[in-house]
């Protein structure tokens, strides 16, 4: 059976935890800036953590991380 092969595109996107969980930054933080809130551009900064749902199948695409 040959190597699995890492998606290269969520292998830049998603790192997972110690626990298992699949961490991602947050969207919407690259342009128009100016009609956001500090408070929101701050939260923004912050890493999130993918849905479960969706969890199984990005950890499908990064099988050696």
């Amino acid at each position: 059976m040959p190597k699995m092969k890492t998606h290269r595109g969520a292998a830049k996107r998603y790192r997972l935890t110690a626990t298992g969980k699949v961490k991602r930054g947050k969207a919407f933080r690259s342009h128009i800036l100016t009609k956001k809130t500090t408070k929101r551009k701050r939260n923004l900064r912050k890493t999130g953590y993918v849905d479960k749902t969706e969890a199984r199948t990005v950890k499908q695409l990064i099988p050696y991380k």
